[in-house]
């Protein structure tokens, strides 16, 4: 039975989790103006209801500093006079209808309005309980990790103060560029960007490492001080003290491409290739009784790049489930397949994804380490295999031009005036924005459109098995042992069948009592 009241709402996901805490299901959610807000301004920052209101109506908000005060003199919310709570909650509710109707309005005329209806809305409630949930954390192991590269610290601090032939503070830019560049003479031609000091920053450092034993323990250094303070310190803090998992929070309106982000903690920057970041992946663990599955597009962006420029070769790789890396190798390098060695495959990788970021011949070099006209030759190479999808770039670009903005397969939009800027570097970043933008915000409105089916699906088929984190192109679920098969069978269905293209979708599986082990 459809709710008798429909719900409006200012970020209405923390409402929802609100609410819950306290035994009360919110139903009824058709509309949210932070996220209206948002969609109609994918590039802009400012969605908060006090920017909101004096964007739509020139309104400055009573700020909740302002009603409550602050430092020592700030009272709680619960201790205010009847009268000035009643005008701040009153304001907030009036001024979040009123930006209501003017968006979505604006919504319609802007054929945006299904975005918001079919997938932002219904995934607001999927990601309030996938963050009520949580994913389960190994404190132990974490407290345990966190010595372990404090331990390599302190050994790798010894030997940089060995190589250098003294003690000086490693964490000092100024004093590490008199180490590297006065003391040790290594050469660099990069300062910082006021000129005034050595740039010690990681391209310089990577550069340097190739040649001296100095910068390379230093980077080490560096690295593990990150995943340590960033990681396997902080996560511990945000074990929650009755659950025992961390419950992140995910957000629908940062990234300007419609990609879902996650924060308080940020779970989809852990370095998964390296492995420190396994060993931090591993201390996230289902409870008892149960495995972790993760449940992962396949390639989905470069899949996504065929259904849009239609390419023979690329289609005919999909179709016919073929290394897509491999083929790729085979016809820029122009070798037979059993030719393809790795380097060759790892080269073709590189090149598939650079083409979708529209990466230049100077920034392919520097990845795979040759020279720039070879890089430019490889790109070239590619283009004349590939025609398809260089005529779908060039006309991409042509039309954005011609409308400022560009658009996914189920119409997101992300405005691009600098397309026609006369500055060469705004011009260029615009350019690639043009091509970018459809393939990785197609990709996330398909994981989006997944999730919300798959959350269908689960209690359609009374289910025990839950999502709990979603990380770019996979959904990590918490699975019962006796669930475990059908969980994989229903995700395989939902997931590959979501939404129709040119090119077959594929989900690949992967399961553990860990979440490096699932990935």
């Amino acid at each position: 039975m459809p709710p008798k009241k429909c719900k409006v709402g200012q970020n209405i996901k923390y409402d929802y989790i609100v609410l819950a805490r306290y035994g009360l299901h919110l139903k009824g959610i058709v509309f949210d103006t932070m996220i209206a807000s948002y969609l109609l301004n994918p590039s802009t920052r400012g969605h908060g209801l006090d920017q909101i209101a004096m964007n739509l109506f020139g309104y400055k908000m009573v700020s909740y500093e302002e009603v409550v005060g602050k430092g020592r003199d700030q009272i709680g919310f619960q201790d205010l006079a009847v009268a000035d709570a009643v005008f701040y909650a009153a304001e907030d509710a009036d001024l979040t209808f009123m930006a209501y109707q003017q968006f979505s309005k604006q919504l319609k005329e802007q054929g945006l309005y299904d975005l918001m209806e079919r997938f932002e809305v219904p995934l607001i409630t999927v990601l309030a309980e996938m963050e009520m949930i949580g994913f389960k954390v190994d404190k132990d192991a974490l407290a345990q990790l966190s010595d372990t590269f404090e331990a390599e610290m302190t050994q790798l601090e010894h030997s940089i103060y060995d190589l250098a032939g003294e003690k000086f503070n490693i964490n000092s830019s100024q004093q590490l560029g008199v180490i590297l560049f006065e003391k040790l003479q290594l050469k660099s031609a990069k300062k910082t960007r006021k000129k005034t000091a050595y740039s010690t920053d990681v391209e310089v450092l990577t550069k340097l490492a190739a040649s001296h034993e100095l910068p390379q323990k230093l980077l080490r250094y560096r690295t593990l001080g990150k995943l340590k303070s960033t990681y396997a310190d902080a996560l511990g803090s945000l074990i929650h003290p009755v659950t025992g998992r961390i419950h992140t929070s995910f957000n629908q309106t940062i990234t300007v491409t419609g990609r879902l982000s996650s924060s308080h903690p940020n779970l989809q920057n852990i370095p998964i290739r390296k492995p420190e970041g396994k060993k931090i992946r591993k201390t996230f663990i289902p409870e008892d009784g149960y495995t972790l599955v993760s449940a992962d597009y396949s390639q989905i962006e470069l899949r996504i790049l065929a259904h849009y420029a239609e390419d023979e070769i690329l289609m005919e790789s999909f179709c016919n489930d073929e290394d897509i890396h491999t083929r790729t190798a085979m016809e820029v390098f122009q070798v037979l397949p059993g030719f393809v060695t790795e380097e060759l495959r790892s080269q073709a990788k590189a090149i598939n994804f650079g083409i979708i970021y529209g990466m230049s011949a100077f920034r392919l070099a520097n990845d795979l380490n040759i020279s720039r006209k070879m890089a430019a030759t490889y790109i070239d190479h590619y283009f004349t295999r590939y025609a398809g999808v260089k005529k779908f770039i060039d006309d991409t670009i042509r039309r954005t031009r011609e409308t400022q903005e560009t658009t996914t397969i189920f119409g997101r939009k992300r405005r691009l005036p600098d397309i026609r800027s006369s500055n060469t570097n705004l011009r260029n970043f615009a350019e690639r924005a043009a091509v970018n933008t459809p393939i990785q915000g197609s990709a996330a409105d398909l994981i989006k459109l997944a999730m919300i089916r798959m959350a269908t699906a689960l209690a359609k088929n009374s289910m025990t098995s839950r999502m709990i984190l979603t990380v770019h192109d996979e959904i990590i679920f918490e699975v019962p042992f006796a669930e475990k098969t059908a969980l994989m069978d229903l995700a395989k269905d939902v997931m590959e069948k979501v939404h129709p293209l040119k090119v077959p979708l594929q989900v690949n599986f992967g399961s553990g009592d860990d979440w490096a082990a699932a990935h």
